[in-house]
This record gives C-alpha cells, structure tokens and sequence, in this order.
C-alpha cells in the first residue's frame, strides 16, 4: 500500500534471467531456480520469478554431460531481468582461452539493463570477467581455476580463499555448491534471514556455511584417531553471550593453544577469532529481525558486549547498522515466516 496516496501498489516478482551456455554443468544451472524458486511472501506470492535463457533463439543447448536441455527464452530475456546469473560452462572458448567475448554473446549481454544485478557461479565469472565488467573489482571463482583467472585478467582482484563475494551489484562465486551459498545469499540480503533460512531448510543444506574454499584443497587425510575442534566449537556455540577465550577453546579439544589454531583453520578454513565473529554476527542478525529486544540488549547477547562494538561488526560484514538493519529485516506478525534458528556450525556441509 503507498501510505501518501492510499492506493495498492502493484506486485512484481523479481525477475531472475539464468544465461544458459552451450557445456553448462545441468547441476549448477538448477542452483538458481530450486534457491529463487521457493521464497513467497505471507500472501503465498512468489518472490522472484526464474526464467533460462540462451544466447541464441529457444532451442536446444549442450551440456557437459550426455544430454542437451531445451530452453524456451532466447536473449532477448536478458533485457527484462532484475537479476542475471551465469553459471559455469566447460565450452566458454576464446571466453576461457584468451579472455574475450564472442560475438554472439557480446551481443546477449548488451541487451542487458543498466542496474541490473549480476552473478557467476564458478567459471561463469570468465564472461563477467571478459565482459570488463569485473575490472578494478574484487571476484573469485573456483580454486583450481583462480591462478589462471588472475593471469588472464590483471585488473581483477581475485580472492581465492572465499565462497563468494558480494561487491555490491556484482557477485561472484566459488565452484559448484558455493552457488547455493551464493543464491541464498541474495535472497537474504533481498528478504532477511527468516526467509533465506526457510529456503535452507526445505533445499536440505546449511542456511551459512563457515569458513571459505581452503578447506577444501586437497591435503593427506588426517589420521581418525587425532583429536577435532568439533567439540570446542559446539562449546563455543552455547556461550555466544560470553566472553570466549581462545585458550578456553583449545582446552575444550585437550589440544595447546598452536596445535588447535592450526587444526580449526584446516578444518574450518578460518581463524577462530573470525569464525567467532561470524557466529556472534549471525546470532545478532537473528535477534534484530525476530525479537524487540534494545540494540544494547542484542549486544550482551550475541556477545558483543556494547552496542558501539556490534555496530562496528555489522557494518563490516553487512554494510548497515544494527536499527537499519531491523528497519529491513523485521519479521512482520503473522507474516509467516519462521523465525530463524540458532547459528549452526556445519563446517563443509553441501559441497
């Protein structure tokens, strides 16, 4: 409803434009489609309407395994998204080999609008990239291909250790199952954690996964028998509200202070410091959106301790403050969503 005039203001769903490329991986072309497919609003609206699209007329188009899928919307698709996203492609050609466009695809990505958010899941970022729409800008993509990516592309500053990366109206990320991570992202970054983390529980993966892409780069199988930090971590998790001390930690796993810092960053792919500021980020987002608690009070109890502190954290991991972001992400009464629940720590779950 428009408060000034009193009339209804018309629904749209926003429009997510998928880029189908001959060689796609059918896996991370249903990333997009099985995240936004599934938020609706309390009025049992879709949030978001998915279309697949292909840089040529509807027809048929390769994938990397033994058949091709028929997509119904040719580019012209491009120009009426809200959203694209580019997943990967074994067939990217002189996109992959020398770091250009084709012609035809240069063609499908200028019909695309001014404003118009962009994403890449794994080697898509190749056409962002080719594109020079990445230049100057932070991006990342899989592992194995980062090095090459950072060659071939000078200007782009690549980080290699992260699931993805939101610059904004720009996004990347990470191989394969980061495209889930990515997805959800946006949808809770579009709607909140209360709706991102439904969406989590009903696809059956963890609504924010710790750490980044380090762990997993090959290394030797550690030996089962060795102690892990699973058990500190659980720990930690109970007492978010309390002062945790890294010694305290490493006590809980019967491991020095050095031995358990080294063994929770390769099984976490981060410090625990930064996974700690992860968790007491998470546990504040959950009590801005779903009680009325004061913002001091959220500070005590996500273990921030001041309300100056949690302010300083959200900033940094959100961009907002600890009010805009309640003002964004309020749970409405009887607007259906759950609430969201208690930070989970699920280091390497889906993928």
């Amino acid at each position: 409803m428009n408060t000034a005039t009193g009339t209804a203001t018309a629904f749209r769903a926003h429009r997510v434009a998928v880029l189908a490329l001959d060689g796609l991986l059918p896996f991370e072309l249903g990333i997009p489609h099985r995240i936004f497919g599934r938020p609706r609003d309390a009025a049992g609206r879709h949030l978001y309407e998915v279309v697949t699209c292909s840089v040529r007329p509807p027809g048929p188009v390769r994938t990397d395994a033994d058949f091709s899928i028929d997509v119904a919307h040719g580019p012209e698709a491009l120009a009426t998204a809200d959203t694209v996203i580019v997943p990967a492609s074994y067939e990217l050609g002189p996109v992959h080999e020398e770091g250009v466009l084709t012609g035809e695809l240069a063609a499908a990505l200028a019909l695309i609008r001014p404003g118009t958010r962009l994403a890449s899941i794994c080697t898509g970022v190749y056409v962002l990239a080719a594109a020079g729409l990445l230049d100057g800008r932070p991006a990342t993509t899989h592992w194995a291909e980062a090095d090459r990516f950072q060659r071939l592309f000078p200007r782009i500053k690549v980080d290699a250790d992260v699931l993805f990366i939101d610059d904004g109206d720009v996004l990347t990320s990470a191989g394969v199952a980061a495209g889930i991570d990515l997805c959800l992202h946006m949808v809770r970054r579009d709607h909140g954690t209360a709706i991102a983390n439904e969406v989590a529980r009903r696809t059956v993966v963890p609504p924010h996964r710790d750490g980044g892409q380090a762990q997993y780069i090959h290394r030797p199988v550690p030996d089962p028998q060795l102690a892990t930090t699973t058990t500190a971590r659980a720990w930690a998790l109970s007492r978010l509200h309390e002062p945790v001390q890294l010694r305290d930690m490493a006590a809980r796993a019967a491991m020095s202070v050095r031995t358990f810092t080294r063994r929770f960053r390769e099984e976490v792919g981060v410090s625990p410091g930064q996974w700690l500021t992860q968790q007491r980020v998470e546990r504040a987002r959950h009590l801005l959106e779903s009680t009325d608690l004061s913002v001091d009070r959220v500070a005590r109890d996500a273990g921030f301790g001041t309300a100056q502190s949690m302010r300083q954290h959200l900033q940094a991991a959100l961009g907002v403050t600890p009010t805009a972001y309640r003002r964004a992400f309020r749970t409405a009464p009887g607007a259906g969503a759950e609430s969201c629940p208690q930070p989970v720590d699920r280091p390497g779950a889906g993928g």
